[in-house]
């Protein structure tokens, strides 16, 4: 009783001190609680690499609105690019040069096609998916359309192409294999999807013989390329807690496949290391996120939730690195370009860190606005693009 008439004197003292002095102490909590969770600050730091922007192409729009994180993919010293609202373009890699532009035509009292997903390429073909369902294959040469499927989904990830087949994973759980000759469909397989799911979904990734599929639940799949007969199911992020967004554990990132290992991530901040003919898991570490990851020599490099960029160790999953100076600016998954690690941001900066411990090297500006989508490298040069379809192409000064 007599705590409580002290805390009951101190309250009527406040008061009487004046409303100024209670206003700025919750304004001042409440300026250090919103502090916290803005993006931080770009600190200052002696660059330890030059980089050279090569050139910058527009792609189209429309990226911006969805979040499908579109990027390109590279085949044979070509980029196939592709935006929402801008068609597909196939450039040259060294030069930026535009060899070709696919603009899907105009139908009568139809609503113009979104794409979406993709490009993938491969055996000739350069494949598109549309935000209503529809798969688009092109001529890798000119362009030129040559055939259109459709699954029960949007297509908001990059179809890949191989032993005759374009394989796509829908928004709607599915993987569908169809026909690299006609799109006819050659078999599909399903997965339940949780009520509340990230937006995105991973890419289909090619093995010997085999798809690896990241699904909305936390699962990764091995399927048969030829039937989609089930091989083996490993949980990489579990989905727990008591709320649904709690248990949101996707895997939206593409997995690496090197050797007989697949290495992957989810949502929930979990990286895995599984033995690609068996499923049996290698590892699993707590650092991670949905954007995908990047594997060098020695490391597996992944950014999580919050922006901390972490290099891990390739045999045992143990951190060897982090870098938090770019805590909560929504980093992309990371690249490798020759010593480091890239990745964009919400302010459409790109960070060059030192692959041995992680130190800012190198930062440089694709555009005004944000990067999304894993950053791709090829022959040594890396391509980024934002949600304004604005493609920049950067290489390390010798």
């Amino acid at each position: 009783m007599k705590f409580k008439h002290v805390a009951g004197i101190a309250l009527v003292a406040m008061a009487l001190g004046g409303c100024s002095t209670m206003k700025g102490w919750f304004a001042g909590k409440d300026a250090e609680a919103k502090k916290a969770l803005e993006p931080a600050e770009l600190v200052k730091f002696s660059p330890t690499v030059s980089v050279n922007r090569l050139w910058t192409a527009n792609v189209g729009k429309g990226e911006g609105r969805i979040g499908v994180r579109q990027a390109p993919v590279v085949v044979d010293g070509r980029v196939y690019a592709a935006a929402v609202e801008g068609g597909v373009h196939a450039l040259d890699l060294q030069t930026g040069r535009r060899i070709w532009e696919y603009r899907p035509a105009k139908v009568k009292k139809q609503p113009r096609l979104r794409l979406s997903g993709g490009p993938g390429a491969g055996e000739g073909l350069v494949v598109i998916g549309t935000l209503d369902g529809q798969v688009i294959a092109l001529d890798a040469a000119d362009g030129s359309e040559k055939w259109r499927s459709r699954v029960p989904g949007e297509v908001i990830s990059a179809p890949a192409v191989a032993q005759g087949m374009v394989f796509v994973h829908s928004n709607d759980g599915r993987t569908t294999a169809l026909d690299a000759a006609t799109g006819e469909r050659r078999w599909f397989k399903a997965q339940e999807l949780p009520s509340l799911t990230v937006r995105g979904n991973a890419p289909v990734v090619l093995g010997p013989g085999v798809l690896f599929v990241g699904n909305d639940d936390g699962t990764l799949n091995a399927l048969a390329m030829q039937d989609g007969r089930p091989l083996w199911e490993q949980m990489v992020g579990t989905p727990e807690g008591r709320t649904e967004l709690e248990r949101m554990a996707d895997v939206d990132g593409a997995p690496v496949l090197e050797g007989d290992i697949l290495y992957v991530s989810s949502f929930k901040n979990e990286t895995m290391a599984i033995e690609g003919p068996s499923g049996r898991p290698l590892w699993s570490r707590d650092h991670g996120g949905g954007g995908g990851l990047a594997v060098s020599s020695g490391h597996v490099v992944v950014t999580d939730g919050k922006g901390t960029v972490y290099g891990l160790d390739k045999t045992s999953g143990s951190a060897m690195w982090s870098q938090q100076a770019l805590a909560r600016r929504s980093v992309t998954g990371p690249a490798l370009q020759g010593d480091y690690v890239v990745v964009g941001d919400y302010k459409g900066y790109l960070h060059w860190l030192h692959m041995g411990d992680g130190a800012l090297a190198a930062r440089e500006r694709s555009g005004r606005d944000r990067v999304i989508a894993q950053p791709v490298v090829a022959d040594g040069v890396l391509l980024v693009q934002n949600v304004d379809g604005k493609l920049t192409a950067w290489r390390l000064a010798n």
